[in-house]
């Protein structure tokens, strides 16, 4: 006989494949189990009894479960007595479900306990469900001290959250996503130094949402998640966005977009904007509509502003009126704002002052500029300072102009450094300079050097007479302001730059700002390269100062075309010199025009 030849043969029809995975299996094993327990009960086993009418109760079968149940509840045992509370809630029976539970409960059973006390919470008898679910939750039953927990919160009890923890450390993910949300405030309230027992909150509250996520909370996944990426840690939090996404979080599918969005993938952030939009998230809906914008749809983006708005985010109106100010519908732009503005969003409240203002509804403006900085916008505040300023009211400019440089606006700052520095204190002009140079201001940064360099002492000598330089403080604010553009800083800079004998770096900066329209760069520029023997390219930019009312280049220019015996164009440019001035100039160029007017009538 070919034995392997039979075992294959045996194996194809299945009586030797034993029934121990897939589900196959798993029903056969349970249906053997049932087959024990009822041989056993019908033997009088009141165990089996218990067990039998708790398997059939969980498959549904209340009929089937319900006389063993109450056979085993008759012989004593309490977790049948429970498990019969439980069907008879489940027929509608609450009140005799509640006997039993009662009976269960006093035998010492901590899932009775805990059902009891639900059982008295929903008919609004809280000093008996406080009792029964003290009892189940001390006996260590998770679900009591969760429901315990529940009961204090919502009474304003202490202890709910002693309670809580413990349903949490029992693997309760409900409680340990609710303890970590009060662990989370607990750490926005107090800051990383309040922590407790050497714990800070927030690594706390860290753990119990790890814990919950990883028990399948969407929602404790989502908060995880949030706290990773603001610790930059990125990649794994975009791992629990995604699960909590997958879940049907949509604020975890729109917080993923933005993780998408700042990682270059523009095309999977929509998708995931997409599903959240869809599932009722504004936020996500304000993305796609702003994504839609740049990329130059502007019906499409409307779409989903408007959709935004419908889903109760205040921005899609806001939002809505950025895009009809942009396409110049100034009528619609204002509805969408003012329906923003009224809804408390305060940079709609600002961005309509500023329509009104451009329309000349100056009085129509100033309440929404008000409204906007009392509720916090700092670029309202500013707006108000400027609004201010050109009414002459100066003190209350000044004090709004405060204001908004205090919450880090820089050009604000640099207002209060002017205000300041007209003032006399220059101590606090300093402080305000710098906070706007560091912004980012050109003119701050000049003004800042300006003052540092007024209290610069002469530069010292070497022992030899060559003059040892290193760079000040003020001459580095001088090339920040002059880097960024700033005319009469490039000029500074020159100038600085010529003193050292840097001919090419200061005609570099002399050319850069004469080119941007400095008159005193083009007359620099024309002193640095008549010096180098350049006169006629010199002659260039001082008629390009002079034209722009530079007195001294205008006589600059009166010299040459003396010297080169050019009497009417000098004289022209002499009598463009007195009257630009100044008065030493003035002065000078009257000489030169006299003499020049007596040679030509000789």
């Amino acid at each position: 006989m070919d034995v392997m030849g039979d075992k294959a043969t045996l194996f194809e029809t299945g009586r030797f494949v034993q029934p121990s995975q897939g589900d196959a299996g798993e029903a056969a094993e349970e249906a053997a189990e049932e087959l024990r327990q009822r041989l056993a009960a019908e033997a009088g086993d009141v165990e089996a009894m218990s067990v039998l009418g708790a398997m059939l109760l969980r498959r549904g079968d209340l009929d089937g479960a319900e006389p063993h149940l109450r056979a085993a509840t008759a012989a004593g045992d309490r977790a049948a007595a429970n498990n019969l509370g439980v069907l008879l809630h489940q027929r509608g029976y609450a009140e005799e479900a509640a006997g039993w539970w009662r009976i269960a409960a006093v035998a010492g059973s901590a899932a009775a306990a805990h059902a009891l006390g639900r059982h008295h919470r929903e008919r609004g008898d809280e000093p008996a469900a406080e009792y029964w679910l003290r009892q189940s939750a001390e006996q260590g039953h998770p679900l009591g001290a969760y429901a315990l927990a529940d009961l204090l919160e919502h009474r304003g009890d202490g202890g709910a959250e002693e309670w809580m923890r413990a349903a949490a450390e029992r693997g309760h993910r409900e409680a340990a996503y609710r303890l970590a949300r009060v662990l989370d405030r607990r750490a926005a309230d107090e800051g990383e130094d309040g922590a407790d027992n050497g714990v800070a909150p927030l690594e706390e509250a860290e753990r119990f949402y790890r814990q919950s996520a990883a028990r399948g909370h969407r929602r404790a996944a989502l908060q995880l998640g949030a706290i990773l990426e603001k610790r930059g840690e990125l990649k794994e939090a975009g791992r629990w966005y995604l699960t909590s996404a997958k879940d049907g979080e949509a604020r975890a599918a729109c917080a993923l977009g933005f993780l998408l969005r700042d990682a270059g993938d523009t095309e999977s952030a929509a998708v995931w904007w997409l599903r959240a939009a869809q599932d009722g998230d504004g936020n996500a809906a304000n993305a796609l509509g702003a994504l839609h914008a740049e990329r130059g749809e502007p019906q499409t983006a409307e779409r989903w502003y408007r959709a935004a708005m419908d889903a109760g985010d205040v921005n899609g109106a806001y939002n809505l009126g950025l895009l009809c100010a942009e396409q110049g519908r100034t009528a619609q732009a204002e509805q969408w704002y003012r329906r923003a503005a009224y809804a408390g969003h305060r940079e709609a409240a600002n961005a309509l002052a500023i329509l009104l203002l451009q329309g000349g509804d100056t009085a129509g403006a100033e309440p929404w500029f008000s409204k906007a900085a009392e509720a916090g916008s700092v670029d309202a505040a500013f707006n108000l300072g400027i609004l201010y300023a050109g009414r002459g009211e100066d003190v209350v400019a000044l004090r709004w102009y405060e204001r908004a440089a205090a919450a880090g606006h820089t050009e604000a700052a640099l207002q209060v450094g002017i205000a300041r520095l007209r003032d006399g204190d220059e101590t606090a002009a300093e402080r305000h300079l710098r906070c706007a140079a560091g912004g980012g201001s050109a003119e701050a940064a000049y003004r800042l050097a300006t003052v540092l360099d007024a209290r610069r002492p002469p530069e010292p000598a070497h022992e030899l007479g060559e003059t040892v330089h290193e760079k000040t403080e003020c001459e580095e604010w001088y090339e920040r302001a002059a880097s960024q553009g700033h005319r009469r800083a490039q000029v500074r800079v020159g100038m600085m730059a010529a003193a050292r004998g840097d001919v090419v770096e200061a005609a570099r900066w002399y050319r850069l700002a004469a080119e941007a329209g400095s008159r005193n760069g083009a007359f620099n520029l024309g002193l640095l390269l008549a010096r180098e023997g350049s006169e006629p390219e010199a002659a260039v930019w001082w008629t390009r100062a002079a034209d722009a009312g530079h007195g001294r280049a205008a006589l600059r220019l009166a010299l040459v075309y003396a010297r080169r015996g050019e009497l009417v164009e000098g004289q022209r440019w002499a009598d463009r010199a007195v009257s630009l001035g100044p008065g030493e100039v003035s002065e000078r160029a009257a000489r030169l025009r006299d003499a020049l007017r007596e040679e030509l009538s000789a």
